[in-house]
């Protein structure tokens, strides 16, 4: 029987997460036959098949279940040995992965990446501010902005900044009534955000209002609040929604709106290894 090899993991992982040889293939940089015939001396070593082959593709047998498990947790322990071993190096250097939304990323952290970069400059950023949630655990991003709170345990969080938000509207177009609504439209995030707390508060102050558009991108909310497609929650900032910035509503001048807070995280140990401070 051939002895199980710790580089045999990660194959096993990819597949898990992926479902097919060829997607699995193309997250490790591998070719397609090099993923089968590793799975095979695999399932090979550990005298059982990991994995049922489907049409839809490949699904885990009861082994390949069991074996899920402490898959996992061996890779994560290396992982934050990676880091840990990272960490230790003197000196600012390298790649840092930050993840937020697109609108954070342009308004609020755009000017301070300039300043970073010219106090740090051998470190390279890497913004990546598409909607998807980066792990901080598997390392696909170092830094991570979020306006809902992180439930990993593995994840060390705290408080950013306070967003204050208020409701815009094309100038003379709109005049809601708190508590009602009838005959206003809103341009609200898409549903895939419905629980963020703007959406909640909208929602709630106006009751009776239509959703004629949603969109997760806050510049198309306030292009469209602007051409009059309807009303919509917008961050009070500075250089935010600026068409639309003469049409506030509700918000600084009224203490109605309810301000979200961005939430910084790190993962626990490339803060304990002085990688990366909070």
């Amino acid at each position: 029987m051939r002895v199980l090899e710790w580089s045999d993991l990660p194959i096993f992982l990819a597949i898990a997460r992926e479902g097919t040889l060829g997607a699995a293939a193309r997250k490790l940089g591998q070719t397609q036959p090099t993923m089968g015939r590793r799975l095979r001396a695999l399932e090979e070593a550990v005298g059982a098949a990991l994995f049922q082959r489907t049409s839809d593709g490949f699904v885990l047998t009861d082994e390949g279940q069991a074996m899920l498990g402490p898959a996992l947790r061996m890779e994560e322990e290396a992982l934050a040995l990676q880091r840990q071993l990272a960490g230790s190096v003197g000196g600012l250097e390298g790649m840092l992965r930050v993840s937020c939304s697109d609108w954070f990323g342009v308004t609020m952290l755009s000017p301070v990446l300039a300043e970073f970069a010219g106090v740090h400059p051998a470190v390279v950023v890497e913004l990546l501010t598409d909607p998807r949630l980066y792990s901080l655990p598997r390392r696909e991003a170092d830094l991570v902005m979020r306006i809902k709170p992180f439930d990993e345990p593995e994840v060390i969080a705290r408080k950013l900044v306070t967003i204050p938000y208020g409701l815009y509207a094309k100038p003379g177009l709109w005049n809601p009534v708190a508590g009602d609504g009838a005959g206003c439209r809103l341009v609200l995030m898409d549903t895939a955000f419905g629980g963020m707390p703007d959406v909640g508060w909208v929602t709630r102050l106006l009751p009776k209002a239509t959703v004629v558009s949603r969109s997760n991108n806050r510049e198309v909310q306030a292009r469209l609040c602007a051409l009059g497609v309807g009303l919509a929650v917008l961050p009070v900032l500075s250089g935010t929604a600026p068409r639309a910035s003469r049409g506030l509503i509700w918000g600084r001048r009224r203490p109605a709106v309810t301000p979200g807070s961005a939430i910084t995280a790190t993962c626990g140990d490339c803060r304990a290894c002085g990688r990366w401070s909070t």
